[in-house]
C-alpha cells in the first residue's frame, strides 16, 4: 500500500470516528430528555403549575389596578375610531406621542392599514366619550396629517354598547367551554382524565390571556372570538393524548404517551405553520389579532397537553391501575 493510501485510509478511519462520536453524543442527548420525560415526569409538573399560578396572579394585580382583567379595545369598552386615508409617510410613534401631549386623559392606540403591503392609511383607536373631546382630536388630526375632516372614516361606539358587546362575547366564551366539560364527562366517564382535559383547556386560555396583557394587546369582540377557537384547538390533542392512554391496551403507559405526541405534536405544528404564514401576510389588524392568540395559544397548549396532562395521566394510570 502506498504512503498516499495509507494516509486516505487514516483520514476516513477519523471521519467516521468523529461521526460515530457525534452520532453517539446525539443519542446520550436524546436519551438524557426521553429518560426525563419518562421518569421525572411529576417534577416536570410544576412547570404548567408554575404557569398557571404565574398567569392567575397577573389577571389578578391587572384587575385590581385597572378594574378589568383584560386590556379592552374600542369594540369592547366604546370610544371612537378614526380612519384616515393617506398614502403619504406619517410617523406613527410621533403622532401617538403629539395627541398623547395634547390629551393626556386619552388613552389612544395609532396603527396603519395597509392594503397589499402598501400602507393606505391610518386607524387612530380612542377612548373618547364625549362630542366635545371628540370634535377636538379631529382638529389635532387635521393639523398633524394635513387630512381633512370630510376624508376621515369617523366610528363612535357608546360605552353601553361595547360594555355589551363584552358580556356577550364573554358569556359564549363561558357557555362554551362548560359544554366542552360537559361532552368531555360523557365521553370518559372517569373524573380524574376529564378534569386533567378541562384544566389543560382552562390553562391555555388563561395562560395566553396572560401573556396577551403582558404585551399589551388591547383585545376587540374579534380577539375574544379567537379564544373560542382556541378551545377547540386545546380539547383536540388532550382527547387524542387521553383516548389513547385510556382506551388502548397495547405497550406500556408511557408507550401510548409517546405515539400520542407523535401525531399530536405533527398536528400542532402543521396549524402553528399555518398560522405563522397568516399572522405574517394577514394585512388586518382583526385577523392579525387572531393568529396571534391562536399561534401562542398553540405554544402554550404543547406544554400543558404532553407535560401537565400526560404526567396527570400516568400518575393516575399508576395508582389506579398499577400500570
Amino acid at each position: 500500500m502506498s504512503r498516499r493510501s495509507r494516509r486516505k485510509s487514516k483520514k476516513q478511519k477519523k471521519v467516521k470516528a468523529e461521526e460515530v462520536i457525534v452520532e453517539k453524543s446525539g443519542k446520550k442527548k436524546q436519551n438524557y430528555f426521553l429518560n426525563l420525560y419518562e421518569k421525572k415526569y411529576k417534577l416536570l409538573l410544576l412547570i404548567p403549575i408554575i404557569m398557571l399560578v404565574l398567569a392567575l396572579s397577573q389577571l389578578g394585580l391587572q384587575t385590581a389596578f385597572t378594574g378589568d382583567f383584560i386590556n379592552k379595545g374600542v369594540s369592547l369598552k366604546g370610544g371612537t375610531t378614526i380612519t384616515i386615508p393617506t398614502e403619504t409617510y406619517i410617523d406613527l410613534v410621533n403622532l401617538k406621542n403629539n395627541l398623547i401631549e395634547q390629551l393626556p386623559e386619552v388613552d389612544f392606540s395609532v396603527r396603519s392599514l395597509a392594503s397589499a403591503g402598501n400602507v393606505v392609511g391610518v386607524i387612530i383607536d380612542a377612548d373618547i366619550k364625549d362630542k366635545q373631546t371628540s370634535d377636538q382630536l379631529i382638529k389635532i388630526l387635521e393639523s398633524e396629517t394635513g387630512v381633512k375632516k370630510k376624508e376621515f372614516g369617523i366610528e363612535t361606539i357608546e360605552s353601553s354598547l361595547g360594555e355589551s358587546f363584552f358580556k356577550e362575547t364573554f358569556t359564549a366564551v363561558l357557555i362554551a367551554f362548560l359544554f366542552m366539560g360537559v361532552v368531555v364527562f360523557l365521553y370518559f366517564r372517569t373524573f380524574v382524565p376529564s378534569m386533567a382535559v378541562i384544566l389543560a383547556a382552562f390553562s391555555d386560555m388563561v395562560v395566553t390571556l396572560a401573556i396577551i396583557n403582558i404585551m399589551g394587546i388591547k383585545l376587540s369582540t374579534a380577539g375574544i372570538a379567537a379564544f373560542l377557537m382556541l378551545i377547540g384547538y386545546s380539547v383536540d390533542t388532550d382527547i387524542l393524548l387521553s383516548t389513547r392512554v385510556l382506551k388502548r391496551e397495547e405497550g406500556t403507559v408511557f408507550e401510548r404517551v409517546l405515539g400520542a405526541m407523535k401525531t399530536g405534536l405533527t398536528m400542532n405544528f402543521s396549524t402553528m405553520a399555518a398560522v405563522l404564514i397568516g399572522l405574517m401576510v394577514a394585512q388586518s389588524e382583526v385577523l392579525r389579532q387572531i393568529m396571534m392568540i391562536i399561534f401562542i395559544g398553540l405554544v402554550v397548549d404543547i406544554i400543558n397537553t404532553w407535560i401537565q396532562n400526560a404526567g396527570i395521566l400516568r400518575w393516575y394510570m399508576e395508582k389506579k391501575h398499577n400500570v
